[in-house]
Order: C-alpha cells, then structure tokens, then sequence
C-alpha cells in the first residue's frame, strides 16, 4: 500500500470515528492517535483538552519520557513562543520546520526536548469559530529524524473533524447528571515559581483524584494547577495575552474553573509563589462554556441569558426588541442544538442546577 493510499484510508477512519463519536473525549483521543500512528511514526505525545475561550490546557492525555519532569515541561511550553498552539490556525506546525532547522531557537527544546533526543516536534491545534478545544504534540527522536511536509499535510486533514469531535465531547457532558458536591472548604494549590506543589487543602487533592487518577498510592498530578501557573508566567513574559484561568470538566457535568495569581510578598514578582484556586465553575461561566459547546449563535446566547434571569417570553421579546414568534423561533433553535426539549431541562444543562 503505499504512503498516500495509507493516509487516505486513515483520514477516511479517523473521519467515520469523529463523526460516529458519542464517547468522552479521552477514548476519542486514543481512537484517533492509535489511527496517526498507523501512518505517521512518533515516539511520544502530548494531547490537551483546552478551555475554548482562553486556550489554557486541561486534561492532558501524555505518553513522555519526563513525567518526573513535568512542571519543568509544562512551564517552558507556555514560555516558548516559537509553533505554540495558540499561534496554529489549521496546518500542522513543525518544529524543524519553523526554526529553519534550529531547534535550538525554541526554548522548550533547548532546555529539555534535547536531553531525551527529540529530533522534531508536530503541532496540531483543535481551532473552530467557538474556540480551541485542544492541541497534540507529536515528538520524534532518535534516528527517525525531521516530520515530512506530506506528513504535516495528513496532519492538517484532521483537525476540522477532530475539532468538531471535541467540541461534542464536551457539549455531551452538559447532559450528564451532576449530583450535589459537598464543599468544606476551600480548594486551593500553592505552587513554586517553578510550578513545584508547596501546599494544597485536602479538598484540591480530592479534586485532583477524580480529574487525574494515579495508580497505586500515588499522588495525583495537578495538571490542570501547573497549566494556568504557567499561563501566568506566559502572560507576565509577554508571550501570550489570555488569561490564566481554564474551566475543566470534573465529572456528570460538573464543571471546575481554575484560576492562578501570584501570592503577594516582599520580593520580586518572578520570587513570589502562585495560588491556583479551583471552585465550581460560576453559572456565567458554565453558560458561556455550554454556548460555545453547543454553537449558540451571540443572539442564542442572549436569548438564554434572559431564560437563566426568570424572564418570560413577553419580557425577553421587550429586551431583545423581538417579537414573541421570533423568541419562540430562537428558542426552538436553541433546543434543537442543545438537545432539550423544554425550558427547564435547557436551564439545568446551561446553569448547572
């Protein structure tokens, strides 16, 4: 078989798996990585999920060789410029490709790919007119060399499909029954600048066991903490302008926002610790979130901001400056893409309660 008949029947599967998906997003990953490797070689990967608004990373799928030196990883990554997903718009970025060969240029590179013999680095970024629902990381090393331009051009086939796969993944878990959480106090991470985990509440460890289970009696890794602590470092650096914050899926649609902020002490800022608070996503940010998951057009959204105030159709005709058939006609589009059927069930998904 050769190379271009192999890619076309991988785009072809990768295409049926996406469009046929009513999994989570992590067997969606698997699935489609285990289709990649059928027709480009890599030694390692590194899939997030990311808040569509602020492309911040969550829920990370990884197969590295530097688990013990993840902070490390996750914090140049955010500092490094050079073919960062939030700079990739449809094409594959290739890190040999971008640096002319200079694979040095990029710091994440510099300072750590090179120890474990990685000779380039595939790009991918997950971006549709709602938002960024992730980025992949392919690595290769040792005598496999550089990623081909028709290997980047296969790549770049997949992300319109796996973009709109993702963003179904996570409307999907809107229609999840969230049982009551019981809080006891706050839930927060205290981390180095570096990103190292001084201090946390037992409420963030409980939090952490159910986002990223370890095996065994392991801790669990605050992925989800050193990704808005090195958005953080990437904002104050200049790299990147979102902001450092990222809502991640709990579980039965139980939706967290995590928030870092530096700790304010005598010293310099670069000195000075991170705080990353985690709470419940706020119904504001549940419901911006669940637009764009369920792609509300900007008068959809409205519309059901004025469902979540109490308003009736008569009410929110007067603030629209609609008719009530016109309400009536937005609603049943908004129905329609979000899967409900009644006000109620509609103001549970998109409120959380």
């Amino acid at each position: 078989m050769t190379g271009t008949n192999a890619e076309s029947r991988a785009i072809d599967r990768i295409a049926r798996i996406c469009a046929a998906t009513t999994a989570d997003a992590v067997s969606l990953r698997l699935a489609v990585l285990q289709e990649i490797h059928r027709v480009v070689a890599f030694d390692a990967y590194a899939w997030l999920l990311t808040d569509p608004e602020t492309e911040v990373g969550s829920a990370p799928l990884a197969d590295v060789p530097c688990l013990p030196e993840l902070p490390r990883l996750i914090r140049l990554k955010y500092l490094t410029p050079i073919n960062r997903w939030t700079r990739l718009d449809g094409a594959a970025g290739l890190l040999s490709a971008v640096t002319g060969g200079r694979l040095e240029r990029s710091l994440v590179w510099r300072e750590i790919l090179a120890d474990h013999g990685v000779t380039d680095v595939a790009s991918l970024a997950f971006r549709c007119r709602y938002g960024c629902w992730g980025f992949l990381d392919l690595w290769r090393s040792g005598s496999a060399g550089s990623f081909t331009p028709s290997e980047a051009g296969f790549l770049a086939t997949l992300a319109k499909p796996v973009t709109e796969a993702l963003r179904r993944c996570a409307a999907n878990t809107f229609a999840l029954t969230a049982p009551a959480i019981v809080r006891i106090g706050p839930v927060v991470l205290v981390l180095s600048p570096n990103l190292d985990v001084r201090a946390q509440t037992p409420e963030a460890s409980e939090y952490l066991k159910v986002l990223v289970p370890a095996g065994g009696d392991q801790r669990p890794i605050p992925a989800g903490a050193y990704n808005v602590g090195a958005q953080l470092l990437a904002a104050e650096a200049g790299v990147d302008h979102h902001q450092p914050t990222a809502r991640v899926h709990l579980s039965n649609g139980v939706w967290l926002t995590f928030r870092a902020g530096r700790i304010d002490t005598a010293g310099p800022v670069a000195e000075q610790d991170i705080a990353v608070a985690i709470d419940i996503a706020s119904p504001a940010e549940r419901t911006s979130l669940f637009g764009r998951a369920c792609r509300l057009s900007a008068r959809e959204l409205e519309l059901l901001g004025h469902l979540l105030t109490g308003l009736d159709t008569r009410h929110i005709a007067a603030e629209m400056f609609l008719s009530e058939n016109t309400v009536q006609d937005h609603l049943k589009s908004v129905f329609s893409k979000t899967g409900t059927t009644s006000r109620r069930l509609l103001l549970a998904r998109a409120g959380g309660h």
